[in-house]
């Protein structure tokens, strides 16, 4: 036990320093990113927009603008890390460590949602120059980062087990998970879509992250907190197994 909780650790503390060593890549692109959509849609459209659900538009993009930031390199740092592990082959020395499965799966998942988590933070701290921001919510609001941050870092895993070559997890971050956040509610309220593009946006999972970000850092969501909470938990778990059957099934791994 002790020998695993050590191997846990030494893996866990290599995949978060591979990120924090490389500061370039990792925090520089997302301040650049969230500065320019504070200043074009926080600033420049706000002063038209003024107010969505009774609340500044700058204040309402910016839980979206997290949510944008936390899932995108959640899922960017997992899948790249088994991507690379597989492309360079020194994931084969994970695989032959006495580590368990879900030791394994645990510090990829947990390493690329700290990184989410961070990048969230930063995007908060950007937020903070052009706004003021409170939060009304604490706990939901730790607990639904904590849980989307997860939750992505373990889709992460399986894009970097399936991705047979970069351009792979290009296009599932580019085409497939901006794509989602965008139409997610992000930049705009539910309440001013037609009754039946309300209901398809509804089948978006990326509404419920949103609002559930929304609700803790204002007190407001188009939905239930707590329904999209227990959803996502429950998703998230089932990802997470998902993740551990496919490194017992040496999925991705072996040739």
């Amino acid at each position: 036990m002790n020998a695993e909780r050590t191997g846990f650790y030494a893996l866990l503390k290599r995949e978060v320093l591979r990120f924090i060593r490389r500061p370039r890549n990792t925090f520089v692109p997302p301040f650049i990113t969230n500065v320019l959509y504070f200043s074009v849609f926080g600033v420049i459209l706000g002063e038209r927009i003024n107010e969505i659900a009774g609340v500044p538009y700058i204040l309402f993009i910016l839980p979206g603008l997290i949510v944008l930031g936390a899932v995108s390199n959640a899922f960017e740092n997992a899948s790249f890390s088994i991507f690379h592990g597989r492309w360079n082959r020194y994931i084969e020395e994970v695989l032959t460590s006495p580590l368990s499965y879900r030791s394994m799966v645990g510090a990829f998942v947990l390493s690329s949602a700290a990184r989410g988590v961070v990048v969230g933070a930063l995007v908060a701290v950007i937020g903070a120059f052009f706004t003021t921001v409170g939060v009304e919510n604490p706990l939901y609001l730790v607990a639904f980062m904590l849980v989307i941050t997860l939750l992505f870092a373990g889709f992460g895993v399986v894009g970097g087990l399936w991705a047979d070559d970069f351009d792979d997890l290009t296009m599932m971050n580019q085409f497939i998970l901006r794509p989602l956040v965008f139409f997610g509610g992000v930049f705009y309220s539910l309440g001013e879509l037609p009754a039946t593009v309300q209901q398809v946006s509804l089948l978006n999972p990326m509404i419920y992250m949103v609002n559930g970000v929304r609700y803790g850092f204002l007190g407001v969501s188009e939905v239930d907190p707590n329904a999209s909470l227990a959803v996502l938990t429950a998703l998230t778990l089932g990802v997470t197994a998902l993740n551990v059957v496919l490194f017992k099934r040496g999925y991705g791994l072996t040739d």
